[in-house]
């Protein structure tokens, strides 16, 4: 278009020539999810068939202050595509999630009168304009910021061990270089290794809030690690070709069920906590069946890839574990033969009784009152009402 290019300055003074190249950024980020599925297409954006068989993109998964924007200017151009028939999708997003932001370590800070030192409580300063004043008067006050061993936990928050009286401001605040709180993931991963680090991340919380960094969390995964490592590896539990036992049955399939739903819904916080229930109760069991530790190394593997990996082949696989299959869950081992049921006596607590999943409210009421520990508190007394809630609880109202 030589005849919109060319053209004058404004003033008439003299030949110009406009600037075209105004759109690499928007127009070239916001369709890179089309051209990866058919980069070296020289001939078209993407071929037709491809792009029929692999849009629309199943999850974009991105941050809020980035995602917004991104989306307003990436669905702006998919549809100019669709009007001109590149794409055959309206939207190019089935389904948006924003992580959350991870902020820098809690910050704890002190207030103190500006010239007599004197320490004051938090309960009693407020913000103003990015300072802090005392909420009756407006004085201003000083902020200084205090480690965590001068400190103890009282309710919700913490207060000067050497004055449990002042209550200190603890957040957490946006990580930046300014003020000093940033965290360098190579730091940890040269401390407990890269597994470490990503599966706190996952663990911290659900993956849409706003959390605050905690290298003790980061020691708490790390131990966990540390847990399997030493049940498969070092034999903490003897591994045996032995079948599992209904128990270890039972265990695992509830453990392959909730791993698998959580990680489908992006709980990945739940799925690591499935985990480590399963190691906890692996713990108590007198052998570890070889065949019950393979499928729990398969869902560890996403979670964990380093480490599943080198327990994957020490358990004499020649394949990676990502060439595996997911394990399934079989619903027989899921169902529970036998439930415990609290017993109270006029609401309060007195035993609790295994009874079978199955059994009728009158079989579990004859139980619940021949039990030795109810009848220490019904002998001499009268049953006047009985609430039975199936699987639950039993109270017994006595007079």
């Amino acid at each position: 278009m030589q005849d919109w290019v060319q053209t004058t300055l404004p003033d008439g003074s003299g030949p110009a020539r406009r600037e075209t190249n105004t759109m690499p950024q928007w127009a070239g980020s916001c369709w890179y999810y089309l051209r990866f599925l058919d980069p070296d297409n020289v001939g078209a954006p993407i071929d037709p068939e491809v792009e029929k068989y692999w849009m629309p993109v199943d999850l974009y998964l991105g941050g809020a202050e980035h995602a917004v924007l991104h989306l307003l200017y990436a669905r702006f151009w998919h549809k100019v595509l669709y009007d001109v028939g590149v794409v055959h999708t309206k939207e190019p997003f089935q389904k948006l999630v924003n992580q959350g932001l991870i902020l820098g370590p809690t910050e704890h800070t002190v207030f103190s009168h500006p010239e007599s030192g004197e320490k004051i409580s938090a309960k009693d300063v407020k913000e103003d304009g990015g300072s802090f004043v005392m909420k009756k008067g407006g004085a201003a006050v000083e902020a200084t910021t205090v480690s965590d061993s001068e400190l103890v936990k009282k309710g919700e928050g913490f207060v000067l061990a050497s004055n449990p009286e002042i209550r200190v401001l603890s957040r957490a605040v946006k990580m930046s270089k300014s003020r000093g709180n940033v965290v360098n993931p190579d730091d940890v991963v040269s401390k407990v290794g890269a597994d470490s680090l990503r599966l706190y991340l996952m663990f911290m919380g659900p993956l849409e809030q706003v959390k605050p960094w905690s290298i003790s969390g980061v020691d708490g995964v790390y131990r966990f690690l540390n847990r399997v490592w030493r049940l498969i590896v070092e034999n903490a539990v003897p591994m045996t070709d032995d079948e599992p036992t209904k128990e270890q049955m039972s265990v695992l399939h509830a453990t392959i069920k909730r791993v698998t739903d959580d990680t489908e819904r992006l709980s990945f916080n739940t799925a690591i906590a499935a985990m480590m229930e399963f190691t906890n109760a692996a713990y108590k069991w007198k052998s570890m069946p070889k065949s019950v530790a393979l499928e729990f190394i398969q869902l560890l593997n996403p979670y964990a890839p380093h480490m599943a990996e080198e327990l994957w082949e020490r358990m004499g696989n020649t394949e990676s574990v990502c060439s595996s299959d997911w394990p399934k869950f079989d619903e027989k081992y899921l169902v529970k033969e036998s439930v415990t049921v609290a017993v109270q006596v006029n609401g309060k607590v007195r035993a609790t009784i295994e009874v079978p999943a199955d059994v009728g409210q009158d079989e579990v009421l004859a139980l619940v009152e021949a039990n030795e520990a109810v009848q220490k508190w019904t002998d001499g007394k009268t049953v006047v009402k009985r609430i039975y809630v199936p699987g639950k609880i039993c109270n017994l109202v006595v007079k």
